[in-house]
């Protein structure tokens, strides 16, 4: 055991009126892992397996690597059991889950309950370490989810699971599980912020507004496209004189990728609003439509008063 602080065994929000009993430790989680260990154990190398719990956590290390064509991004998808009777002994005495659902579980029951998803860290040719927290990192999430389970007919597979955890982490969601994103969308648990190449996700209105964080919302969801030009064109005005790069810009609008920003230019130059010079990475935006005195051919910037209902700056 460690000398960590102690676990947080009820976590509640506050004014909540009755407690959500999240263990440490998941039970059947810790069960079916320290089960799989054994049945993927690479005998022949005559190690042990360690079982270690700590105060907040559980690793489990068994000798031999991941099984031939089994690895840490795939885990979820494919099963290759290494002692294949010793699991199907166990899963017909109702030992372990069905056959091939032990990872499942690990990672269902740990999104659920908003702790760390299984870590394989330390996992080598050699042996596979195995952790599983025990930390609740977010009581909020715990409690949306058990709302919507109880108040729709939606149930979520371990894949919608993993989607949504890495969208309240704000990190991308893996190119294989992105089949699941539509069907979260039009359940509304999640929503599509912009399109295209810079397209990104957040979790629904109705998770910020239960948690009580509306204003969280409005900053992920962003400005829409009029606020976002406008923006832009406040920038390149007030820096006329030194002229506006695309590093700066993106300073501005912080939310949006290099290619977002990119499209709105584009739609303001198309309606004159502003004009650029150069191209690629040392493109400088300027105000205004750009005219050319044929007498010496020299670029003169003719600045035309922006259109008020629009782009009021």
């Amino acid at each position: 055991m460690d000398d960590g602080e102690p676990a947080q065994r009820h976590p509640t929000l506050p004014g909540w009126a009755f407690i959500l009993d999240v263990p440490t430790f998941d039970e059947r989680s810790i069960r079916e892992a320290i089960l799989n260990s054994v049945s993927h154990c690479d005998y022949r190398q005559g190690g042990n397996i360690f079982v270690r719990q700590y105060t907040c956590r559980v690793t489990i290390e068994s000798p031999g690597g991941f099984p031939p064509g089994i690895n840490e991004a795939n885990v979820l998808e494919r099963q290759n059991p290494r002692n294949r009777r010793i699991a199907d002994i166990f899963a017909k005495c109702g030992l372990v889950e069905r056959s091939g659902q032990g990872m499942n579980l690990f990672f269902d029951a740990a999104i659920r309950q908003s702790k760390p998803t299984p870590d394989f860290a330390g996992t080598d040719r050699f042996q596979v370490r195995l952790t599983l927290e025990g930390e609740v990192r977010d009581p909020a999430f715990v409690r949306f989810l058990e709302r919507v389970t109880a108040e729709s007919s939606v149930s979520f597979s371990t894949t919608d699971l993993v989607v949504l955890d890495h969208i309240r982490r704000d990190i991308p969601v893996p190119e294989g599980l992105g089949s699941r994103i539509t069907a979260l969308v039009e359940n509304g648990i999640m929503e599509r912020v912009s399109r295209g190449r810079g397209q990104r996700y957040v979790l629904s209105r109705r998770f910020y507004q239960f948690i009580g964080q509306a204003g969280v919302y409005t900053r992920k969801h962003g400005l829409d496209r009029d606020t976002n030009k406008a923006l832009l064109v406040k920038h390149i005005k007030e820096n006329a004189l030194s002229s506006a790069k695309m590093e700066t810009l993106r300073q501005v609008l912080t939310n949006l990728s290099r290619s977002q920003i990119q499209v709105l230019l584009r739609e303001l130059t198309k309606a004159g609003v502003i004009h650029h010079h150069g191209a690629t990475r040392a493109v400088l935006w300027y105000l205004g439509l750009e005219t050319v005195d044929c007498n010496n051919d020299r670029v003169w910037l003719q600045y035309q008063s922006i259109p008020p209902l629009s782009y009021d700056v």
